[in-house]
């Protein structure tokens, strides 16, 4: 579908990241959880405009090496794949972490996509993820259309995932977010379907 290689295994991938918590989780939750649905709404379009500023650039900068430097393209393909096993190590590796328990001031729907646009635009690894990941799923002669399908399928996966967490996620949230067991076999799982998907794309893209 839109000539993305290995689709089923971009889907998975979206899903398992979307499933490992980070600011932006924490920032829609805490949104939510002190100032309602309309303020964690507000935290998600926040959070995906910071991460579409990140995307279009990482895009843009791989429309520029595949058809300039097809072999560099061909590089970041094993880049990406040996990304994504680090990763996979570091969640293996990383401690549970620990939830702030300072409850924030209260702000308006507005207040909060400012909060969590910063939050975004603030973890600038963000655009690093988005070029390693996208060559794994692209051939060298990959169409303006296959890179603006990959955007539109991550944005799209992202806020239905988000808004779940807004309308029926965030209770559950709150009440594990205490237990590090919970939390830590989560990030190990996650953890190990990373370094499996690393180990996956590059036997299929070599």
């Amino acid at each position: 579908m839109f000539d993305i290689q290995n689709y089923a295994s971009f889907i998975a991938a979206i899903l398992i990241f979307q499933l490992i918590p980070g600011p932006g989780t924490l920032a829609i939750l805490t949104a939510t959880a002190r100032h309602g649905i309309g303020a964690g709404f507000g935290a998600v379009m926040g959070t995906l405009l910071g991460d579409f500023i990140y995307m279009s650039g990482a895009v843009l900068g791989l429309a520029a090496v595949m058809h300039a430097y097809p072999l560099v393209f061909e590089a970041l393909q094993g880049v990406g794949a040996v990304y994504l096993g680090w990763l996979g190590i570091q969640l293996l590796r990383s401690p549970a972490a620990n939830v702030a328990s300072t409850p924030p001031q209260k702000k308006s729907s507005w207040r909060y996509f400012q909060q969590a646009f910063l939050v975004s635009l603030t973890n600038p690894k963000v655009i690093l993820f988005f070029l390693a990941f996208f060559p794994l799923f692209l051939c060298a002669d990959a169409s303006s259309i296959t890179l603006g399908g990959l955007m539109a399928h991550v944005t799209l996966i992202s806020f239905l995932y988000q808004a779940g967490l807004v309308l029926v996620g965030n209770a559950l949230a709150r009440k594990l977010s205490p237990l590090p067991s919970v939390r830590k076999i989560a990030a190990r799982l996650a953890g190990v379907a990373l370094i499996g998907f690393g180990v996956k794309l590059a036997a299929n893209n070599r």
